[in-house]
């Protein structure tokens, strides 16, 4: 099929053949920039405290993760477990007893990264608030099964700080 000249000239948009000066702005989207800075290139910088955002991260200390993958092994093979319907708790003696070392496992049929990473965040939090009545001495590694994001999201937060006590009473009573 063959069309006329004519019918693509009334579809054209008049461009300008001149080149814009170096100084004039670019006309990109800026997604990723960050919104405190102001828009003026020549601004003195931000200084002073930055305000939070609202969101707040439980920061389990070092010396209380689990961390490399033979003491999760050694957990998994060689400890104790406990379970619920939504957790599984493991633990172990340390070798030389010290503080209590932590350890989460959120297979991938929990949910997607997002999904997991949001449960971790909030059993590290969990963690977090009840260091000080975990028997020092041992290795945790706590694993989630199916269907806990989904109940945390129905019941809220306290109820999940109510199931990691189950499994932790339960480890009390089979000491």
């Amino acid at each position: 099929m063959f069309l006329s000249r004519d019918r693509f000239l009334t579809h054209e948009a008049h461009l300008p053949a001149q080149r814009p000066t170096p100084e004039a702005e670019a006309r990109l989207p800026r997604p990723h920039v960050d919104a405190r800075r102001t828009a003026d290139p020549e601004a003195a910088p931000h200084t002073g405290p930055q305000a939070a955002l609202g969101v707040s991260f439980a920061v389990v200390k070092r010396a209380n993760r689990l961390s490399r993958s033979r003491d999760f092994d050694a957990v998994y093979r060689h400890g104790r477990s406990v379970s619920s319907r939504f957790l599984v708790l493991y633990w172990f003696p340390q070798e030389e007893a010290g503080s209590p070392r932590f350890g989460f496992s959120v297979p991938k049929s929990v949910g997607g990264a997002v999904e997991r990473n949001r449960i971790k965040r909030q059993l590290r939090e969990v963690w977090q608030q009840r260091l000080d009545a975990v028997a020092a001495g041992n290795d945790y590694v706590l694993i989630v099964r199916p269907g806990l994001p989904e109940a945390v999201a129905a019941n809220g937060f306290d109820w999940l700080g109510a199931r990691v006590d189950e499994v932790l009473e339960q480890t009390r009573a089979a000491a």
